[in-house]
């Protein structure tokens, strides 16, 4: 655990914060109109609340939180699609534990699977095509979705089941590209983002380059940072130290695992299966262009939304729930009317309760007392 463990080391941790009060002091922001820092990963939402980072900061730095949870960003209409497809005879329907309490209008996949359905929970999309092979006379569906953190086995699992001619393997895939979704967000004229930090895990397929246009296009400062307590508080540090020096820069502070090149061969992999193309539908966001990705033609015999042809869904969520506002970093999660009260992990209206990256659930777990309080 020694690599763990000396990223959490309290002694640390505690003389990291008094340098970061120190710095903090001579910013032009205030407790009042804060530095308004975007973690875009759920990942890093949780280990902010997990380890109370968010509580040892300078007043006049505040935490938004970004939509970098896959799960949470999935519209009802995709979740009832999936219903539909694993409802069908001979379908078995595999996916991450995850998705199988979000919510669509026709309740969820853990709910289908009550019904009689066949949905099973995988741990990667290999599991899914071992299935495939193993049960010739089904259909094996892989629902596919995440960031470009899980694009890269999907790809490959696909590569393997044209190589092995498995033509009962198909996968319906939600994945979504993450520079798009950044690129929307700063699009939006009251976005109130001063600065990123960005995620370890994506960053590790699409390196640091990627993000060189929000420096450059947006004047904002962006750093990529892991997710043990020293890594994101140097990654505030780091971002601090950018604003005092008026600079917008992307800096690396996961060297560790992220090149700034990223992951050649998992771009190459991502490269072959997928293309980037159309719109995206994102639940509390609408469409954000070209944020979604569709396979290649030579990987389209696949496909499960071609094979089964689910009829599209359209369905607007709760008007009370606001988990557009949250996911953008316009309002805190205990700020919904539902929060805490009718949605709750147990009975949730939007997928930010029910993911384990969600910032609903975050704060459910964390900070629930407090805003009880």
């Amino acid at each position: 655990m020694r690599y763990v463990d000396e990223y959490r080391a309290p002694e640390q941790v505690l003389q990291l914060i008094d340098r970061l009060k120190t710095r903090a002091s001579l910013l032009d922001y205030t407790k009042e109109k804060p530095l308004r820092i975007m973690e875009v990963c759920g990942g890093h939402t949780h280990a902010i609340f997990k380890f109370g980072l968010d509580q040892l900061l300078p007043e006049n730095i505040e935490f938004i939180h970004g939509p970098g949870c896959p799960v949470c960003v999935l519209p009802m209409g995709r979740i009832d699609s999936c219903i539909d497809i694993a409802s069908r005879p001979g379908v078995i329907f595999c996916t991450f534990g995850d998705a199988m309490r979000v919510p669509g209008k026709n309740g969820s996949l853990l709910q289908a699977k009550a019904r009689g359905a066949d949905v099973r929970i995988v741990y990667s999309p290999m599991d899914a095509l071992t299935l495939a092979m193993a049960n010739p006379e089904r259909k094996v569906v892989f629902f596919g979705l995440g960031f470009e953190t899980t694009m890269p086995a999907t790809a490959i699992t696909l590569q393997q089941a044209k190589a092995r001619n498995v033509t009962n393997s198909y996968f319906f895939c939600q994945h979504i590209a993450l520079i798009p979704t950044l690129r929307s967000l700063l699009e939006a004229p009251d976005n109130g983002i001063d600065a990123f930090l960005a995620p370890g895990h994506v960053s590790m397929v699409i390196g640091t380059e990627a993000y060189g246009f929000i420096a450059e296009q947006y004047n904002r400062p962006l750093v990529v940072a892991g997710f043990e307590p020293l890594d994101l508080l140097q990654g505030v540090t780091m971002l601090v130290e950018q604003k005092i020096a008026a600079l917008s820069a992307v800096e690396n502070q996961y060297r560790r695992v992220v090149p700034d090149a990223g992951n050649r061969r998992a771009q190459q992999a991502i490269a072959d299966v997928f293309s980037v193309e159309g719109d995206s539908e994102w639940r509390g966001r609408g469409l954000i262009a070209e944020s979604g990705v569709h396979l290649t033609p030579a990987y389209r015999a696949f496909d499960a939304e071609a094979h089964f042809r689910p009829q599209p869904q359209q369905v607007c969520d709760d008007p009370r729930a606001r988990c557009g506002d949250v996911l953008t970093g316009k309002c805190k999660p205990h700020h919904c009317p539902l929060f805490g009260t009718a949605c709750i992990p147990q009975t949730a209206f939007g997928a930010l309760m029910v993911s384990s990256e969600g910032a609903c659930a975050a704060w459910y777990h964390y900070r629930n007392q407090e805003c009880e309080a």
